[in-house]
């Protein structure tokens, strides 16, 4: 007879009896005994660390993503999305190479380019720099450098003109401005009587860029494509460079063109090029997961305390549950739906403020700044004045996926141990 009074109660409420009594034991009543308020309260407290935890990481991550997104987007303003150089110096044929490499159906543009170092001097300024020759109208379809002009206009750029567009902070750095003249000193000589000569060129400064990336900003100068060949006695370009529909798919469609391309060229997408940086930046957040995620670690010990007090309390209502003719599994099932209440509150709450302050960080940041007379990043030191932020789902899921399962899983042993209580021996000292 007593096995059947729970699934009556199945039947009466609607809902297994499991359910409501761990949803009862997550929180005090209004007549509560004081330490089950004490109890109810650490899991409040275990529901905030949860939930500290969960915003956190997602806050953390999405500024690393905005940072890392931030900069991509500063070198794409620059190095193309794809770019196939030869393996012998010059490309033959590079506009049969630029067609074919057209006819996929990623590839927006391209643009030829020929490539050098060189040093620029000034007075007593001396720089070692990347010369790019480039074709003022065509470099517009696969780099952005043309809206970071400061000063002058790209079309100046004209054959036989020899005129060259700086770096912000290289044109600092000579101490030179629009208008100025500054020599291109290549390391190819020429061999003379008196010996081995550099060959030695002017060039009218016609204006600076600031892409805001200063490995570009401080070590590259532009000038016109025939103008470099003539200068690095080139035969013709360097190297072709395409800008893509999605450059995520750069990888792809970069082996897919060496494939039909053949071995005469080498072809290198954007991520390639800057491997390390981005292999670094990977790592960083990778570290930054998992020491933020000890967060969630600590508040999941917690919930485990948090069940074996309320198991040592509950005692005497397990073995009433027992004598009733409550399963162990049921009686385990109380306290699992317990600390996955707890674990879901957790999540949720984290989730929700998490993405609150991760799409709002431009309207809070300024807020904090000005209330406490701070400024968190120099743009005169990172380029940017504004943390940026992009919250991205696969990063949101695991970390929901993963808090949720470490919740679950600190509710196993409490669980368990109260499914061993013995009836007769829990009520005999009650």
């Amino acid at each position: 007879m007593l096995e059947s009074i729970f699934p009556s109660i199945r039947s009466i409420l609607g809902i297994p009896f499991e359910i409501r009594i761990g949803l009862r034991y997550t929180r005090a009543g209004r007549r509560a005994h004081r330490r089950n308020t004490f109890i109810s309260f650490i899991s409040a407290i275990s529901i905030g660390g949860i939930a500290l935890g969960v915003a956190a990481l997602i806050v953390v991550l999405s500024v690393m993503n905005g940072f890392t997104r931030d900069v991509r987007d500063r070198m794409l303003s620059v190095i193309p999305h794809i770019q196939i150089e030869s393996t012998e110096g010059t490309l033959a044929d590079w506009n049969a190479i630029a067609a074919q490499a057209r006819m996929d159906p990623e590839v927006v543009a391209s643009a030829p380019l020929a490539q050098g170092q060189a040093m620029l001097v000034r007075d007593d300024s001396v720089r070692g720099v990347v010369i790019s020759g480039i074709d003022p109208i065509e470099e517009a379809g696969v780099s952005d450098i043309v809206q970071h002009l400061d000063g002058g206009r790209i079309g100046e750029l004209a054959a036989g003109g020899f005129g060259i567009v700086l770096g912000r902070d290289l044109a600092q750095a000579l101490g030179v401005m629009v208008g100025d003249k500054v020599t291109v000193v290549v390391p190819e000589g020429n061999l003379t009587p008196a010996g081995l000569i550099p060959r030695l060129k002017q060039f009218r400064v016609i204006g600076t860029f600031n892409s805001g990336h200063f490995e570009f900003d401080s070590a590259l100068a532009l000038i016109n494509l025939s103008d470099a060949e003539r200068l690095f006695r080139l035969a013709g370009p360097t190297a072709v460079r395409l800008r893509l529909h999605d450059m995520q798919l750069a990888p792809q469609v970069a082996r897919r063109l060496a494939r039909e391309l053949g071995s005469q060229v080498l072809v290198r997408d954007w991520s390639s090029v800057n491997r390390t940086w981005f292999a670094a930046t990977q790592i960083e957040k990778r570290m930054m997961f998992l020491i933020l995620a000890l967060i969630v670690a600590v508040a999941a010990f917690n919930l485990v305390s948090t069940l074996v007090m309320t198991v040592t309390e509950k005692h005497a209502d397990i073995a009433i549950l027992r004598t009733l003719g409550a399963s162990p599994r049921s009686v385990m099932a109380i306290f699992v739906i317990q600390g996955a209440l707890v674990g879901f509150l957790g999540v949720g709450l984290g989730l929700a403020g998490g993405l609150l302050l991760a799409t709002n960080l431009e309207t809070i940041v300024p807020v904090i700044e000005h209330a406490f007379g701070i400024h968190f990043l120099d743009p005169s030191i990172y380029f940017i004045s504004e943390l940026p932020s992009d919250p991205r789902a696969s990063d949101i899921v695991p970390i929901c996926t993963i808090s949720l399962l470490l919740s679950f899983v600190a509710t196993l042993y409490p669980s368990w141990s109260a499914s061993r209580v013995r009836p007769a021996q829990a009520l005999r000292y009650d």
